[in-house]
């Protein structure tokens, strides 16, 4: 998939719109569409909410591990093809999920599902938007992060409502029954740009990057690590949080909906600020919003107050993914930018999965979530810390080429 359009395509827009909504179905359940689940399964089976966190974590890493694989796949086989298998994956297996009887079963559906489903989708979607824009790549990305909002805002505050209705099994029945009438066609309209030029010759007309591959895919693996195990943090046990102070699922999962309404501009702004002043900057603007931020929840005891609070946390936090992935665009060739993506994303659903556990143990053995969200802030004081490391080798870079310019003869 290594291929660039020589002219702009109307049909770039469709394949955003396309990108936008299959990750908005599919990421919106495997990312934190299991945070309306945690009462409804602590009440049948009296699981800890660490164990039941561990579900998510189990479909996060498997996204982890299944999208080094499937984003080279999506480099060498025909994209549609590796499309339409994570979307069938996808909706499939929340229909298997539906008639789990064992924590175990859970966990390996969950995996499976994410490795397979979500791993085929993620990155080989976002890498196709970026192969259909030769600019303005951010304000696109930023909007295809936008779709994956409306999903992470939209799946909890669906399934708060849907658990009242049918219970949790039939609601993963539903959310089965409805990817798999949304994903499978939209997948078949997903095409690479009809005008293509090779992967040489756009290799050729590389600069050298800034920062060598290598030491770019350690930073910001480890950049990732962090700030997402911050991002779960809020996205995993927000819900349970409010139900904590007397507020019940469905207005606590309205929250989260409101949050990620806000965090629908967010992604589009941040995408855009990447387009205007520099992806690494970009990044740790928005890293720098959610540290200072996340904390403040546990603050909070007042449905009210959440409704306000939560779209300003959510605005600033939805530039985070916007900024690693326009970073990871901006800073690596693109021949290699499938497998550094692979890995560096692999780093950054762990940090979900993580984070995600984490808060759930960290509740079960304190009672609050008060240190959940402490360490969260550690994590985000780590990340904005390689971030800025990033950003000093950037402009050391940039300096010593205008250094280099202005002493070459005739220039300047």
């Amino acid at each position: 998939m290594t291929r660039t359009t020589d002219a702009p395509s109307r049909y770039r827009w469709i394949i955003v719109a396309i990108a936008a909504a299959m990750l908005a179905v599919a990421m919106g359940q495997l990312v934190n569409g299991l945070s309306a689940f945690f009462t409804p399964l602590e009440d049948e089976f009296g699981w800890g909410r660490g164990a039941i966190a561990f579900i998510n974590t189990a479909g996060l890493m498997g996204i982890a591990l299944g999208g080094i694989v499937m984003g080279f796949a999506a480099d060498r086989l025909d994209i549609r093809r590796v499309v339409l298998f994570g979307a069938t994956v996808t909706a499939l297996g929340m229909i298997v999920a539906s008639a789990a009887r064992e924590l175990w079963q859970l966990y390996a559906v969950f995996f499976v599902t994410g490795a397979f489903g979500g791993g085929a989708l993620f990155a080989p979607l976002f890498a196709l938007v970026g192969v259909w824009f030769r600019t303005g790549a951010g304000l696109a990305i930023g909007i295809v992060a936008a779709g994956q909002a409306i999903g992470q805002g939209g799946i909890p505050l669906a399934n708060a409502i849907l658990i009242e209705a049918l219970g949790w099994r039939g609601t993963l029945l539903a959310l089965g029954l409805v990817a798999l009438a949304t994903l499978v066609p939209l997948a078949l309209l997903v095409r690479i740009p009809p005008s293509v030029q090779g992967a040489p010759a756009e290799a050729a007309a590389e600069v050298e990057p800034p920062i060598p591959v290598r030491w770019l895919v350690v930073l910001m693996s480890a950049a990732v690590l962090c700030c997402c195990s911050l991002m779960s943090v809020p996205l995993m046990h927000l819900v349970p949080l409010i139900q904590g102070c007397g507020i019940p699922a469905p207005e606590a999962g309205s929250v989260v909906f409101v949050m990620m309404l806000a965090a629908i501009a967010g992604r589009v702004a941040f995408g855009r600020l990447a387009d205007m002043i520099g992806a690494v900057q970009a990044y740790l603007a928005a890293s720098a919003w959610q540290t200072a931020l996340v904390f403040v929840f546990t603050r909070i005891d007042d449905l009210s107050l959440f409704y306000i609070f939560a779209p300003v946390y959510g605005f600033g936090y939805a530039g985070v993914m916007t900024g690693v992935l326009t970073t990871i665009r901006s800073l690596t060739p693109a021949v290699r930018r499938a497998s550094a993506s692979g890995v560096i994303l692999a780093f950054a659903w762990a940090g979900h999965g993580l984070g995600g556990y984490l808060g759930g143990v960290f509740f079960d053995m304190t009672g609050t979530y008060d240190l959940t969200f402490a360490v969260a802030v550690a994590a985000g004081v780590a990340n904005l810390t390689v971030v800025a490391l990033v950003f000093i080798l950037v402009l050391r870079r940039e300096r010593r080429d205008e250094g280099l310019v202005s002493a070459t003869p005739g220039v300047g």
